[in-house]
């Protein structure tokens, strides 16, 4: 039976998961309901903490640090989508890894989530823009019961989270994974994953849904959450430029290729492990840079900026998040003021 104090640290540690999870990334946006119900406004409102929103910081995942590198494409991926990344070749790439927290000063043990930005740009002038987190699945089925799980989280009503959770039981695969799933103690190692479904189109116009995973090199080392706490406020920054000075850091883009009986509307389900695979390349991160006046800074992760040869499917969430992002973003740069830059030229 676990002590009274795992348990307790268990119980904080799925709070601040729920909290903080891709909170921006998963809103209604607007027109998609009556102008007076859910709108990306509400919904990025809701994201603040108590003490309100940090000023000119990403409203959610606010906590980062920037990379660049370059995509290495294999031609694999060429067989699903005609989109020029997956020719073979070598691709820039800007990222950022992250935190799911409104608090750019949280420490890093008391968050769950963890996220990559990756955008990859091609010589014709495709890009393609993703925003992936560690979980298996998300936390709900719809924006909706993403933003009513804002609302819950926040309620001083302690029945507030039990009735969501009592109306909403596709929580409990997130929850369980919160609750249970291994800490590392380091970016390298983690597995980041789209969740959403995208429909790929090859050469010959043959569609197919797909989601993908970027897998590390590096091999996971568990941790317990007691132990990663005793690391350090922002061990997760220091250890991943640690690493870079010494080595590039790989990960390889994994494409999970749907059947059609499988769901591809609700990021909850996740697909059989024996669905088939494509490995399509690799990400090499070769550079970190702080935030502050980093190349990822101004940069709007937005998952419906995608190559020829990708596009949305009845997922919901795609549209919702580049909705929410657009309203972050929106108020982040008229901010700017606010944000502790430390280049004499940075730009807002």
């Amino acid at each position: 039976m676990p002590s009274p104090q795992r348990s307790a640290l268990s119980s904080l540690v799925l709070i601040a998961a729920v909290v903080g999870f891709s909170a921006a990334a998963f809103a209604y946006t607007a027109g998609w309901l009556s102008p007076n119900r859910l709108t990306s406004t509400k919904v990025v409102s809701a994201l603040a903490p108590p003490g309100g929103a940090a000023l000119g910081h990403r409203r959610n995942h606010a906590k980062g640090v920037c990379f660049t590198g370059t995509f290495e494409a294999n031609g694999n991926g060429t067989a699903i989508s005609k989109a020029s990344i997956f020719v073979s070749g070598h691709y820039p790439v800007l990222g950022r890894l992250n935190l799911a927290t409104p608090d750019p000063n949280a420490a890093d043990p008391t968050v769950r989530v963890r996220g990559i930005g990756v955008q990859i740009s091609a010589a014709d002038g495709d890009v393609w823009r993703m925003a992936m987190i560690d979980p298996p699945v998300f936390a709900v089925s719809t924006p909706q019961g993403f933003y009513d799980l804002l609302k819950a989280s926040a309620s001083k009503d302690p029945e507030a989270m039990k009735g969501f959770v009592g109306g909403h039981p596709e929580f409990a695969a997130f929850a369980e994974w919160a609750a249970k799933a291994p800490w590392t103690a380091s970016y390298a190692e983690v597995t980041f994953n789209s969740l959403d479904a995208f429909i790929f189109t090859n050469v010959s116009g043959a569609e197919q849904a797909v989601r993908w995973s970027w897998r590390p090199e590096a091999q996971a080392a568990p941790i317990s959450a007691e132990e990663f706490a005793k690391l350090g406020a922002n061990h997760l920054e220091e250890d991943i430029t640690e690493r870079v000075a010494r080595s590039p850091q790989r990960w390889t883009l994994v494409l999970t290729v749907a059947d059609p009986s499988d769901p591809t509307s609700d990021p909850t389900k996740a697909w059989p492990p024996t669905r088939p695979t494509v490995e399509a390349g690799t990400l090499i991160v070769q550079k970190i840079e702080r935030e502050s006046d980093g190349p990822c800074r101004d940069i709007n992760f937005d998952p419906t900026v995608l190559p020829d040869g990708i596009k949305v499917s009845d997922d919901p969430f795609p549209a919702a998040r580049s909705a929410a992002y657009a309203r972050s973003y929106d108020l982040r740069t008229s901010e700017a003021a606010n944000y502790p830059r430390t280049g004499a030229s940075a730009k807002p």
